[in-house]
């Protein structure tokens, strides 16, 4: 049984300094009335305190501790700590701090002045309830739910605001890192508030059953509408990101602005200006859409155009064959629109309409990669469409209105391949003095942002070259050798980085704790991972007057280092100055290479943890097996193979025939970077580690060190170790002419380390080059 010990405050009374606790089965109660005064008290665990029309002033509730504004009344400087709470049905309450996952409830007739949340505290207004001049920081939250308003509410940097179930709120503002959440039930118009544009760091969520409108991002300021929610006239300017996953219509993205369609994913009536790019991923859909001169649309495969989009001279717009919808190609020289996925024939589901010129040279275009000119001839089965058969006999039909009037030929566009380099792939948005710009339009004396990571400041830095390739992919090597591209999801690094799905060679290094790490040792298979549905692809350099730390998709990252390979490169832009002799890493890197596994496993682990926050991860369906069994065995040089005769834990022997001068030792052999983890900069093919070796024959024992000599035979390592060297799965042991004559003998040798290894995984070179 519970006991209560009672204090009253009522008409004309004051308390001051009052602690309430509880012991056992007593507990501590304060009733302030109507008159009375209560100063300085403490509401412990188990303990309340009851306002029935009187005032508290400075009021501190722990955990278990309880303030109940019963009937009206006011309280002063509110300190509201973990586990406490704070119930406001009525009454005012102004001045207080919410933090240390302390709660405060704000309803009915109850209101809040100049409330503090911060670390993890947590306000909910709703039913009636108004909260007024609240500042929101790092780790505090504020909800306001059905009948719920807040007003003057500020969001700093960690702190969120939540309106859902149709809670309200004015005179909003969201500074550099802060977030606002428009959940379900909730109508929120920004009314292109200054206040309220997401900048720096800074998101508004647009949640299932929410709707925002009138509402602006900019300067690495992001909007996400979430499947079910909706957002109407969004303007996107530079360095700003709206990621659409619901419905969006009216929107503008400007100079440096991206909008991203995700997957299942609705936008309609867009309009691209001069350096706005939509992309529209795969499962998306493009509406109607205005793309500007300078503007461009990427529209992925798998995706679908529902409706019209205009390409306006200058502009550019990339489809898939199975894109579906109409591009308006506006003008007589159009140049905009490139088909992908044709490399094989097939039939373009999209209707290219506006196809207009004079002649071959002055006319409308439409890049067609991987499509060879030569040989092709063309049919024309009705007014509007047109068969292309290539000289390889496949096909192409496009349906181009009035086509057979104005005529189709295809010209040789000069795109060649290339071998696989440390770049950016095209629609890689890199930071520059006049806002985020596409890496395929940097031109030579443009300037781009770099970080001066040592005087931590930004400064300018011109691009004094810029290179393009045209990259293959070959499926048969190692995911990191392939040529596959990475891909690095939104938000995959923090809130906001990248702010959009970011492609990149995996040797290119990205920027952390003022180090480059190379990207294919931080790739995990869910936010980072490597894109297999892209086969071939453009990619870029973009070299800066030294080696700089820039900004690419809103991720910080490295400008191009000539190490000797630019001949690789077709120029582009303008006339490049003559450059001088290659570079090094040692010597002239603008920070250090860190692939130090004590410094790259913390960052893999930590991008790790933020696999569950992030949209759109992808979900491994590969399951790892390895084995401790190197399948240990010999091969002479006449192609014999020679099983062991007998093996203990780390001791192999095994009987050779006559005349045998060398063997090679085989067994199953993985990388480190693939059985512990890419965070480990070790990619060598690594079978067992062989310490002593001994021939046995004729009564004699001779010992066999040419694996530990400073020049080994093919198929070893170098190590650190002197009386040890691993091989690479494959390696040649030389005997010498202990065996000649019709002599047999005994190999022994002792396996100080071995596996594990992956099974079913893909020969190393050096195998295929030495299996017998």
């Amino acid at each position: 049984m519970d006991y209560w010990n009672d204090t009253s405050v009522s008409n004309g009374e004051t308390l001051n300094d009052i602690t309430l606790t509880s012991a056992n089965d007593t507990h501590d109660r304060l009733f302030v009335s109507s008159g009375g005064v209560a100063n300085n008290v403490h509401v412990g665990g188990g303990a309340y305190a009851y306002i029935y029309g009187g005032t508290i002033s400075t009021i501190t509730v722990s955990s278990g501790g309880l303030v109940h504004m019963v009937s009206g009344g006011t309280v002063k400087d509110l300190h509201v700590l973990s586990g406490g709470i704070g119930y406001i049905p009525s009454g005012t309450l102004s001045g207080s701090v919410i933090d240390n996952g302390g709660l405060l409830e704000v309803l009915v007739s109850g209101s809040a002045t100049s409330v503090t949340v911060e670390n993890n505290g947590v306000v909910k207004i709703r039913s009636g309830g108004l909260i007024n001049a609240s500042n929101i920081l790092s780790g505090g939250s504020i909800i306001v739910s059905s009948g719920g308003q807040s007003i003057g509410t500020v969001i700093s940097s960690g702190g969120s605001l939540t309106f859902t179930g149709g809670g309200s709120g004015s005179y909003t503002s969201l500074l550099a890192g802060g977030t606002l959440n428009i959940g379900s039930g909730t109508t929120y118009d920004n009314q292109h508030t200054t206040s309220l544009t997401a900048t720096s760091g800074a998101q508004i969520n647009v949640l299932s059953g929410g709707v925002l409108t009138d509402a602006d991002a900019a300067a690495f300021g992001n909007i996400v509408v979430s499947k079910g929610g909706r957002g109407q006239d969004i303007i996107i300017s530079s360095g700003g990101g709206l990621g659409v996953a619901g419905i969006a219509s009216d929107t503008t993205v400007n100079n440096g602005g991206v909008i991203e369609i995700n997957s299942g994913g609705v936008s309609n009536n867009n309009h691209v200006n001069n350096g706005g790019k939509i992309y529209a991923d795969s499962g998306s859909i493009l509406g109607l859409t205005s793309i500007s001169s300078g503007g461009s649309a990427i529209v992925a495969s798998g995706a679908t155009i529902s409706d019209v989009v205009t390409i306006q001279d200058g502009g550019t717009a990339t489809i898939w064959n199975n894109t579906s919808g109409t591009i308006d190609l506006s003008g007589d020289t159009n140049h905009g629109l490139t088909i992908s996925g044709l490399e094989s024939g097939g039939t373009v589901s999209t209707v290219i309409s506006g196809w207009s010129g004079s002649k071959p040279g002055n006319s409308d275009s439409i890049d067609l990669p991987g499509v060879s000119a030569d040989g092709a001839s063309y049919a024309y089965p009705s007014d509007d469409q047109v068969v292309v058969t290539l000289a390889n006999g496949n096909t192409i039909t496009l349906n181009i209105p009035g086509v057979k009037n104005t005529g189709f030929v295809l010209s040789d566009d000069h795109h060649g391949g290339a071998s696989a380099e440390v770049c950016f792939l095209s629609g890689s948005m890199i930071r520059t003095s006049e806002g985020d710009v596409a890496v395929e339009d940097i031109q030579i004396g443009d300037e781009v942002i770099a970080f001066d990571w040592r005087n931590d400041e930004d400064v300018v830095r011109q691009v004094v070259w810029v290179g393009k390739a045209r990259a293959t992919v070959r499926p048969d090597l190692p995911d990191d050798e392939a040529g596959w591209p990475v891909r690095i999801l939104k938000d995959a690094i923090a809130d906001g980085v990248p702010y959009k799905d970011m492609l990149i060679t995996a040797e290119h290094c990205l920027f952390f704790r003022d180090r480059f790490v190379p990207v294919r040792m931080l790739v995990n298979g869910v936010s980072i991972f490597y894109d297999k549905s892209i086969t071939s692809y453009d990619y870029y350099h973009v070299e800066t007057e030294q080696h700089s730390v820039i900004t690419a998709d809103g991720m910080l990252t490295e400008s191009y280092l000539d190490t000797g390979n630019r001949s690789s490169f077709r120029q582009e832009g303008k006339i490049a100055t003559l450059r001088g002799a290659v570079k090094n890493w040692a010597d002239h890197a603008g920070a250090p290479l860190g692939v130090e596994r004590s410094f790259v496993e913390p960052l893999f682990r930590a991008l790790q943890w933020r696999e569950n926050s992030v949209v759109g991860t992808k979900i491994s369906t590969t399951k790892i097996e390895t084995t401790t069994d190197p399948d240990l065995h010999l091969i002479t040089q006449t192609g014999a193979v020679i099983r062991p005769m007998r093996k203990t834990a780390h001791h192999y022997s095994f009987m050779l025939p006559p005349n045998t001068e060398s063997v090679r030792i085989v067994s199953r052999s993985s990388r480190p970077s693939d059985v512990i983890g890419p965070f480990v900069d070790d990619r060598r093919y690594m079978g067992v580690a062989v310490a002593d070796v001994q021939l046995q024959c004729a009564k004699q024992q001779f010992d066999i060190t040419s694996h530990l000599q400073d020049e080994k035979p093919s198929g070893w390592h170098d190590t650190d170790w002197t009386d040890c060297a691993w091989t690479n799965g494959n390696a040649e042991l030389p005997l010498g002419d202990h065996l000649t004559h019709g002599k047999m003998g005994i190999l022994s040798m002792t396996i100080r380390a071995a596996g594990p290894y992956l099974l079913n995984t893909k020969p190393n070179s050096d195998m295929k080059k030495h299996s017998a």
